[in-house]
This record gives C-alpha cells, structure tokens and sequence, in this order.
C-alpha cells in the first residue's frame, strides 16, 4: 500500500501567527489533551507512523515546528521540540514552558537515532516490543551501552518526501507521557496538512 502524500493546507506563516496567539499573555495555561495513539501496529502504519509530504522545506519546517508550539505552550508541562534533517542539521528547535532538562536533549537524541535506522517512528518500535527495552535489544543484537543509545518511546516521527528514499527529516517532542509526545505530532499534522488527490 502506499502513502498518502500530503500538502500543507494553510499559507507560509500561518504556524508563526497560531504560535504568537498562544503566547498571549490571557491564554489559559492547562494541559492539552492528545487522543491516545493506536498500538495496533497495522492501523498506525496506515495512519500515523510516519508522514508523506509533497515536499518538505524548511519553511515546513519551521511551519510544523511553530503549530507544535503553539498547541503545547498552553501545557503547563515543559516540552522539547526538535526537527532535523537526516543529516543531522537542526532547522527548528524550540521549548515550551520552563523545567526542559539537559536530559530532554539527550532523550530527543535517542529518539532520532531510532527514527533513522528503523524507518518508522519510535512509538511504533515501542508497541512493537511492548515497551520491553531488553527485548529491543536483544533483537538487533545490542549491548546494554549501545542499546541505550536508542530510544523506543514515543515522540520521534520521520518526514518522507514523494519519490525520495529514507526519512528526509525527523520531528521529535519530549517532556511529556510518550502517547502524547507521539500524538501531538500526529494531530498537529493532521490539523495541518492534507492529502493530495
């Protein structure tokens, strides 16, 4: 079956301005709420693993990365927000609230890394193994120190371009429970972009 490709539906800026409206200082701090993710591993590949774009620049970048922000600044909960290119360059980094710890950085990290190597998103290897980390490893042959740097949590998304092979970029949240650092990603997108006919 293949992807459903997928066009950004609002004009260049529209992330930025949704993002300045939620840094207003009268809006209401509570904490979102993210439709818990499908662990049915058929149902999120077909649905959320991973996103398809007609393309991907970084001004998508950047328009991804402020409607990620916008939705999570109202949380009173700290979050890391990071897109990367496949080569490792970082073309939007943020974070929401204060309390984002060295360690998110560390997590975001980890959350990459298992988005390259595997394809898919990092909440798909965490229902593939059922969140069993010595399973994981024990799978592809790691030892507990190579393991560890990998991360089978929710939150780490890869961005396919049409007729281009590999993730060309991957989009990670951290700091919140990993359904929702999965979900918000997911629902942003959805909200967002749209599928070409």
């Amino acid at each position: 079956m293949s992807k459903l490709v997928l066009s950004r539906r609002t004009f260049l800026g529209s992330g930025l301005e949704a993002d300045l409206a939620a840094l207003r200082p009268d809006t209401e701090s509570k904490p979102i709420v993210v439709t818990h993710p499908t662990e049915d591993l058929a149902t999120l590949d077909a649905q959320s693993d991973s996103f398809t774009f007609d393309s991907f620049t970084t001004a998508d970048a950047y328009e991804l990365g402020h409607f990620l922000h916008a939705r999570l600044s109202p949380d009173p909960r700290p979050a890391l927000i990071k897109i990367t290119l496949a080569n490792g360059l970082t073309i939007f980094q943020a974070i929401t609230g204060s309390g984002v710890q060295p360690d998110n950085e560390v997590w975001a990290e980890r959350k990459r890394r298992t988005v390259l190597r595997w394809g898919c998103s990092t909440w798909r290897m965490h229902c593939k193994f059922s969140g069993d980390e010595a399973l994981f490893a024990s799978k592809f042959g790691m030892g507990p120190d190579q393991a560890g740097q990998y991360a089978i949590h929710g939150g780490g998304v890869p961005i396919y371009v049409r007729d281009v092979e590999g993730p060309v970029a991957v989009v990670v949240v951290s700091g919140l429970k990993q359904h929702e650092d999965h979900g918000v990603i997911v629902s942003v997108v959805h909200e967002n972009w749209e599928v070409l006919d």
